[in-house]
């Protein structure tokens, strides 16, 4: 599988100012951060994840969970499954946005299927769009070991309004 942090600008966390990222299309903003031209959002370091695949209606992140992700028995955190598969979906859903359109996440629930350790090795989580209306859209994700098994799966409703102006 991949390296996680080996694609072009991996090292380049940051945001751009909301006007410019709701200025183009979801696809096209998506696009861009995969291929290195936007920077990765600040979440994306500490979760050691990357947007590695992107179609319209599709998002998926490869993540390199490891130590300091544990929580006190042992195990990487129930939130960083949570955390990365919000991504997958909310990304999925952020491949339908139009210029001047937002999405926030409104609901989403995730089932825990087996335990990742840090010697899991390299995750990918795939989000897929399920429905996408005028204000409401959903989404489905799984989240799967190197050797296929999988870890947890999870759903998303988001909310789909007017851009911010700034």
């Amino acid at each position: 599988m991949e390296k996680v942090f080996s694609a072009p600008g991996a090292d380049e966390l940051g945001t751009l100012p909301v006007s410019e990222v709701f200025s183009m299309s979801g696809m096209d903003f998506l696009t861009g951060v995969r291929d290195g031209v936007y920077p990765i959002p600040p979440i994306a370091g500490p979760m050691r994840m990357r947007l590695v695949e992107v179609e319209e209606g599709r998002a998926v992140f490869a993540s390199d969970p490891d130590e300091h992700l544990l929580n006190p028995i042992g195990t990487v955190h129930g939130g960083y499954a949570m955390t990365v598969l919000d991504s997958c979906m909310g990304c999925a859903i952020h491949t339908t946005l139009l210029p001047g359109e937002a999405y926030i996440t409104v609901e989403a629930k995730v089932n825990m299927v087996r335990p990742i350790l840090p010697h899991t090795g390299i995750i990918r989580a795939t989000g897929t769009l399920i429905h996408r209306g005028r204000t409401t859209a959903t989404a489905e994700g799984k989240l799967m070991s190197e050797s296929g098994k999988l870890l947890a799966h999870g759903t998303t409703t988001c909310s789909i309004m007017p851009a911010p102006k700034s």
